[in-house]
């Protein structure tokens, strides 16, 4: 009866144990989760200054429709990357395509800012003024949202990694998550927007 009454409180304990361990785990994968929310709001914001962006330049860069063109395909391209990670946040493949579109995203906006610069009406519109001012202040909201992301994701993945957290991960399916990184070194940067004269 002793015997029965010590294997039955240790695998009580085994179980409180194991419940543990999966509480946290899942807490710490919401916390990504809630964390890679925080960016996909910034990025929709960034996405919808965008087209008022590239209307406003038309105006005046009637000559440069091929960047106006490439700033708009890139931004679609984003948009669709950005649906694709909040339906899976932390999944390698999807984050790895958003960070790839944002950065191509930075790279032609880097473009059409640069064609700007060389329309002195075009940089003293008021309008344009004002949505670089957003653009700028976006792209600092996303670069805070993705380290408190990154920190969360690296949280989740050094918990899931440890002994005996490991054993209680693999048993149910909890995959390391990926960091949102943007690997070309002048893409880490918001875009360089001055148009004052």
């Amino acid at each position: 009866m002793l015997g029965l009454i010590i294997t039955v409180t240790v695998i009580a304990l085994l179980v409180v144990f194991v419940v543990g361990i999966y509480n946290g785990l899942v807490r710490l994968r919401n916390q990504y989760r809630n964390a890679f929310a925080q960016i996909d709001v910034q990025l929709k914001r960034r996405h919808d200054l965008i087209p008022n962006l590239v209307e406003t330049a038309r105006g005046y860069i009637k000559h440069e429709r091929e960047t106006l063109e490439a700033v708009i395909a890139a931004r679609n391209q984003a948009v669709a990357a950005t649906h694709a990670a909040a339906a899976n946040p932390g999944d390698p493949s999807v984050m790895k395509a958003l960070a790839g579109a944002e950065a191509g995203l930075n790279g032609v906006l880097g473009r059409l800012l640069a064609v700007a610069e060389a329309y002195p009406d075009l940089k003293a519109n008021q309008n344009m003024m004002q949505l670089s001012e957003e653009l700028t202040s976006t792209e600092n909201r996303v670069a805070f949202a993705r380290q408190a992301y990154n920190d969360a994701v690296m949280t989740y993945n050094t918990s899931r990694e440890v002994f005996p957290n490991v054993m209680v991960a693999n048993m149910f399916s909890f995959t390391p998550a990926q960091l949102f990184e943007i690997t070309v070194p002048e893409d880490k940067e918001a875009p360089k927007v001055s148009f004052a004269g």
